[in-house]
C-alpha cells in the first residue's frame, strides 16, 4: 500500500500530467491550491503528518525542477535538512517560541523541515527573489499549516524584518553582482566582487537578536578561499563561531560542491565563556550507529551552550 507521501506525490503528478499549459511547477501550485480549497485532494489516511505533506510536495517539485533546470532552483537534500532541524531544536530548547528567518528560502523546503522539527513553537520569515519559488513555498506553508511571512526581494537589500532567534540558510554560493549595494557590507572587498555567501552571512547576523544563532550550509572552502582573510576579519569583530561540521563527501557530486554546516552566534554584552568550537566530521548518514554517537556528541555540546 502506498504511503501518504507517495499518495500526495501521485495526486500532484497526475494533476500536472493533465495540465494543458505543460508547465509542471505551475501545475504543482494549482494542484496544491485545489487541495487547499477542497476541490480535489489526495487519497491519504487520517494520520497524515506535516512531514508527509512536505515530502510529497518536495518530490513533485524535484521532478519539476529536472524539467525546468535553472541554477538557482536547487533543493537542500533532506538528510542535511533533518540534521539542521536537529541542531536548531537543540540550540533553541530553552525557548517556548522561536522566530526563524531563511534569507534564501527557495521553495521553503529547508525552512519547513526545520519548522516541522520544532512542532508548533516556530514562526518564520522567508526571503526569496524568485517569484515562482515563493508561490511554491507559500502554498506548501498553507498545506502544512506553518506560519510564514514571505518577502519577494533581494535579501541583501534592506529587510523589514524584526530581529529573530534563529537564522537558517543554504547559502547562495558565488559572486554578488551588485557592487554598489555590496558597499553597504563590511565583507565587500576593496577590489572585485564580494562573495554572495559572505554577504548573506553578514545580513543574517544583522537580523539576529543578541545571543541568537545562525546555522548555515556553507562552502567547505569558506576558510580557505581567496577572500578568507576578509571573512576571518569580519568574524573576529562581530560573531562567535560555535561549530563547523564537515558533511560527508558522498552527499556531493564533486569536491568543488562540498559543504559544511557553520554555526555562528551573535554575541551578547555579558556572554559567558563557552566551550571550545565543535569541530567534527558528520559520519555517513546511512550508518545508524555512527550517526547515533555523533548526535549524542552534538547534544552534549548544545546542552553546554
Amino acid at each position: 500500500m502506498a504511503t501518504n507521501t507517495e499518495q500526495i506525490f501521485t495526486f500532484i503528478d497526475a494533476y500536472a500530467a493533465n495540465d494543458q499549459d505543460g508547465i509542471y511547477l505551475e501545475a504543482v501550485i494549482q494542484a496544491c491550491n485545489e487541495w487547499l480549497s477542497g476541490e480535489a485532494e489526495p487519497d491519504v489516511s487520517d494520520s497524515v503528518t506535516k512531514e508527509d505533506i512536505r515530502r510529497g510536495i518536495q518530490l513533485a517539485v524535484l521532478k519539476g525542477m529536472k524539467q525546468q533546470v535553472q541554477p538557482n532552483h536547487q533543493m537542500t537534500p533532506d538528510a542535511i535538512g533533518m540534521l539542521i532541524g536537529h541542531l536548531a531544536t537543540k540550540l533553541m530548547q530553552a525557548k517556548d517560541e522561536v522566530q526563524v528567518l531563511d534569507p534564501a528560502a527557495g521553495t521553503g523546503n529547508l525552512l519547513f523541515t526545520v519548522m516541522n522539527a520544532f512542532g508548533q513553537k516556530a514562526s518564520a520569515s522567508s526571503v526569496e527573489i524568485d517569484e515562482l519559488l515563493v508561490r511554491l513555498a507559500a502554498v506548501s506553508a498553507d498545506l502544512i499549516e506553518q506560519p510564514v511571512q514571505f518577502f519577494v526581494q533581494d535579501a541583501l537589500r534592506p529587510l523589514l524584518i524584526d530581529p529573530v532567534d534563529l537564522v537558517i540558510c543554504d547559502l547562495p554560493v558565488g559572486y554578488y553582482p551588485d557592487d554598489d549595494n555590496g558597499l553597504n557590507f563590511e565583507m565587500m572587498p576593496a577590489e572585485g566582487h564580494a562573495y554572495a555567501h559572505h554577504l548573506f552571512i553578514e545580513q543574517s547576523m544583522k537580523h539576529l537578536k543578541e545571543g541568537g544563532y545562525g546555522i548555515f550550509l556553507a562552502p567547505a572552502t569558506l576558510f580557505e578561499s581567496d577572500q578568507a582573510s576578509i571573512f576571518h576579519q569580519y568574524v573576529k569583530k562581530n560573531v562567535r563561531i560555535r561549530a563547523v561540521l564537515q558533511l560527508p563527501e558522498s552527499l556531493f557530486k564533486n569536491r568543488a560542491h562540498e559543504k559544511s554546516i557553520l554555526i555562528l552566534q551573535k554575541p551578547t554584552e555579558n556572554m559567558k565563556v563557552t566551550p571550545d568550537v565543535l569541530l567534527s566530521k558528520v559520519p555517513n548518514m546511512s550508518n545508524k550507529q555512527a550517526m547515533s554517537s555523533f548526535l549524542q556528541k552534538v547534544d552534549e555540546w548544545a546542552n553546554d551552550m
